[in-house]
Order: C-alpha cells, then sequence, then structure tokens
C-alpha cells in the first residue's frame, strides 16, 4: 500500500481549503488500511501532522461523525484561522483520556478516519483519499487488533458506518481511490 509520487505532488499542488492549510481526508471502512495509508503517505509528504478520529472519544452508539463536532471545535476552527488546534487524545486501551495533541498550522495536515472526508468536511479539503478493502480482510484486521470479544460491537459499528458511507456518497466522492489490502 506505497503512496506514489503522483498522490504526492497531487497535494502539493492543490490549493489550501483550510485557512493556510492543505487539509487531506483519508477515509474508507474500518479496517481497510487508513491508518497505514495516511502514515505512509506522511511519510511521503515529510512528516506532517495526522490527526486520527478515533483519538476523538466515539462510543459504539452506531453515530460514525460523533468525532465532526470537537475535530471541527478543537483542530478545524483554529487550522482556518491560522492558529494551533489542541485537544485531548482518547486513550482507547485504558478508557480514558491521555495527553493533549497540538495540531499546529501546517502546510499540509492529514486527518484520517471513518468520515473523514464526509460532505461536511468537503469545503476544508484539498483532497479526499478512499481506502478500502474487501469485507474478509477488514474483519480479520479488527478482530487481529480489537480482539475476538469486539466482533458484536463491529458488527453493529460496521452497518452504521456503511448506511453512513451510503447516504453520504462518500466513496464517489473522493478524489482518489486506494486498494487497501496491500
Amino acid at each position: 500500500m506505497g503512496v506514489s509520487g503522483e498522490v504526492a505532488a497531487r497535494i502539493r499542488t492543490s490549493r489550501p481549503r483550510c485557512g493556510g492549510t492543505r487539509l487531506v481526508a483519508v477515509d474508507g471502512p474500518g479496517g481497510a488500511g487508513k491508518t497505514t495509508y495516511a502514515a505512509a503517505l506522511a511519510r511521503t509528504l515529510g512528516g506532517p501532522p495526522v490527526v486520527h478520529t478515533d483519538d476523538f472519544y466515539l462510543p459504539m452508539d452506531g453515530d460514525p461523525l460523533r468525532w465532526w463536532t470537537p475535530f471541527r471545535t478543537h483542530v478545524l476552527t483554529p487550522l482556518l484561522a491560522g492558529e494551533e488546534g489542541r485537544f485531548r487524545r482518547y486513550d482507547w486501551r485504558y478508557g480514558r483520556y491521555a495527553e493533549d495533541v497540538v495540531v499546529a498550522p501546517a502546510p499540509i495536515v492529514i486527518v484520517e478516519g471513518v468520515g473523514s472526508a464526509w460532505r461536511a468536511a468537503a469545503p476544508y479539503l484539498s483532497l479526499a483519499v478512499w481506502v478500502e478493502a474487501p469485507l474478509n480482510i477488514r474483519v480479520a484486521r479488527t478482530a487481529r487488533r480489537d480482539g475476538a470479544e469486539a466482533a458484536g460491537l463491529w458488527e453493529t459499528w460496521r452497518r452504521s458506518e456503511a448506511a453512513h458511507f451510503t447516504a453520504d456518497g462518500t466513496r464517489a466522492r473522493a478524489d482518489i481511490v486506494i486498494d487497501g489490502t496491500g
């Protein structure tokens, strides 16, 4: 799942739409490879900040966009003003909030996670990347990462995110579609 120079060049030459920042969304269903792709993309681009939507508390209540309001308040609005954003990262392993994360204004900022390229974010995005993988691969990845005991929660989440993606048309609006199976 390497990042091509063409993707990086496209980002570098895109127009900043979030203040002076080129905000790049890496979206797609859970277990598709978004985090891995976003990390590879950041390395290729020289290390811009990567904001993970999972770092905002998201109770598994079926709302794949619960992260949006705190992201908009604590990251997006400050970046639009050319100021640093700051939020407290949720630590899923320990079930509590952890350290503060500072997101400095930068030429490029990557936001990675389910819903990061949804319609309400589109006006601020310089580029939307969709990462996809077959269901059997996604199920295996989430089971490996989160344990078999989370299978029921993941099944509920998959239905919620699928409904969101269908209603939002996220994949169809993406600028680039990436095969996350690699």
